[in-house]
């Protein structure tokens, strides 16, 4: 199994065609092992390899505080970084995906190992949101 880290094909179709509105849509991120099957290919939210542990809930948790910004000719979408209190499980990658739009995923993020979620370090740190380093950006 491989999480390839990914804007899914079906996702690049779907902003074409606006079927998301990343500031104002239900934008979850969900959490997978190392036995999930995420990459290119992927077009839904899925159960199969997410992770399971004290302090997880099956679909993840919505991304608040979400921005969008433009600037040198860049433009970005910016949330605040997900935790998860209590935790105590292992995580690989991630998905975020569109609640409000039949769960389509909009991104895959591999973590490069496997990583210990725990009561003290249980944050998913993304990337300044700039126009050279945000997590999604169109340049």
């Amino acid at each position: 199994m491989a999480i390839i880290q990914c804007i899914p094909t079906s996702c690049k179709v779907e902003l074409l065609q606006g079927a998301h509105d990343l500031e104002f849509d239900a934008i979850y991120i969900a959490l997978y092992s190392n036995s999930a099957n995420l990459g290119p290919d992927t077009t839904v939210y899925t159960t199969a390899g997410e992770v399971t542990g004290t302090g997880y809930t099956a679909g993840g948790k919505l991304l608040t505080g979400q921005t969008l910004q433009n600037s040198n000719g860049s433009a970005w979408i910016d949330w605040d970084n997900p935790s998860w209190p209590g935790a105590s499980f292992y995580a690989s990658g991630a998905m975020l995906y569109n609640a409000s739009a039949g769960n389509k995923a909009i991104m895959i993020l591999n973590f490069g190992s496997s990583r210990l979620f725990t009561p003290t370090g249980n944050t998913v740190q993304f990337p300044i949101g700039d126009a050279y380093n945000a997590l999604m950006r169109l340049t």
